[in-house]
């Protein structure tokens, strides 16, 4: 690989990296999004435990065993360690925050709204590489979603649901190409998608879930520069989620699932759209060439006695950024597949719960296959805390 070539790929590393809305990862999703989802791995799509499954699977609302409404409340402290050819990020913690609601408006349908941060990255690498030097990158990219939805069950056995999805994404750019260096400041986008989710009961024991969630359609990242307007559009992947839940014995659940996030409708290469004739330091593309995901998640849950629970769970995804792709990612890192998970509930009251889960990403390293070799390395520490209150 030429200079050029090299200088191109760095300049795509620096875009996508893990920012504070990121937890423990596939790609740059979050396995769960609350300290009960967390400590189950993110095996949660059938069998749906809290409010905030309005953001995973909607139709789980219906499902909630409460009479009027219940609220979930939670932040996350999250520890990602990262490296590029053995350098450290500077930036290694990170808060979380989610929250949600369910009401019972009657024994059918039931009205939610969640909010949290769905994916993210950031860096902030005081250098990658010691020739030429100076090679600073520095990132944050944020993406958040409010979702409000439904929840209706057709009968005893099958439930559906659904939301809307508002999302809004930020990102600050800092890197450089072969024309030099160039610096985006933090901008904001809106943009929307949908979620739809079905719960069906096959027998007391057994139970399917399963969710689809769209692309999320966000509006184009403008800049205004000397030269003119730099313009970027970076939309969210659409994902499917289907998982089997079995109660072999009361008070044990066990959840499977298997989800897949489709990378490469957006992640493959990511164009600027450029003012004519710009000879800038802006590059005209950056090709990250993410491969699709899919992912394996197990959780158990066990009651102790009738105030609390124990959990566990391990989540495996390969990762999306394969060694041909690492000099064109040296800022995302996004590399992390093995995860490890534990949780407990404790009830404090008939309406009150608090929860914990911590989860492990184990330490993950890609090296480039392609001169210069490069290599990316991460690990995950995630802390997980909740409150619930149901009526």
């Amino acid at each position: 690989m030429d200079n050029k070539k090299l200088t191109v790929g760095l300049a795509a590393g620096a875009l996508v990296a893990i920012a504070p809305h990121a937890a423990a990862t596939n790609g740059d999703h979050m396995i769960g999004l609350s300290a009960i989802q967390n400590g189950m791995a993110g095996a949660v799509v059938a069998a749906p435990q809290e409010a905030t499954t309005v953001l995973i699977n909607p139709a789980g609302m219906a499902e909630l065993n409460i009479k009027d409404v219940r609220f979930d409340l939670g932040v996350g402290f999250f520890n990602p360690p990262r490296q590029i050819n053995g350098r450290d990020s500077d930036s290694n913690l990170y808060m979380m925050p989610t929250g949600a609601v369910a009401f019972r408006v009657n024994d059918k349908l039931t009205l939610g709204m969640g909010l949290g941060g769905i994916s993210g990255m950031g860096v902030d690498f005081p250098d990658t590489m010691a020739a030429p030097g100076n090679q600073s990158l520095v990132t944050t990219k944020q993406f958040f979603k409010v979702s409000p939805g439904f929840a209706y069950r057709l009968n005893d056995s099958v439930s559906i649901g659904a939301t809307v999805n508002l999302n809004y994404q930020s990102l600050a750019l800092s890197g450089f190409s072969p024309a030099g260096r160039f610096d985006l400041p933090q901008n904001q986008v809106f943009g929307w998608g949908v979620t739809a989710g079905l719960i069906w009961k096959l027998n007391p024991a057994l139970q399917l879930g399963a969710a689809w969630s769209s692309k999320q359609n966000m509006s184009e990242f403008e800049w205004n520069t000397t030269a003119g307007k730099i313009a970027m559009d970076m939309d969210a992947p659409r994902t499917l989620t289907l998982g089997l839940a079995w109660r072999p014995l009361p008070g044990l659940l066990v959840e499977g699932d298997i989800k897949r996030i489709w990378y490469d409708d957006v992640m493959d290469t990511v164009a600027f759209r450029r003012p004519a004739g710009y000879a800038g330091a802006v590059p005209a593309a950056m090709p990250f060439g993410w491969s699709n995901q899919t992912i394996y998640a197990l959780g158990i849950q066990k009651d102790i006695g009738d105030k609390m629970q124990v959990r566990a769970g391990f989540n495996y995804g390969r990762s999306p950024i394969g060694s041909a792709d690492v000099n064109a990612n040296l800022g995302s890192l996004a590399v992390v597949e093995k995860h490890l998970s534990l949780g407990i509930s404790r009830k404090f009251s008939d309406k009150v719960t608090g929860s914990l889960s911590y989860v492990h990403a184990f330490d993950n390293r890609v090296k480039s296959n392609v001169a210069p070799f490069n290599s990316i390395e991460l690990k995950q520490n995630l802390v997980n805390m909740q409150i619930s209150y149901q009526f």
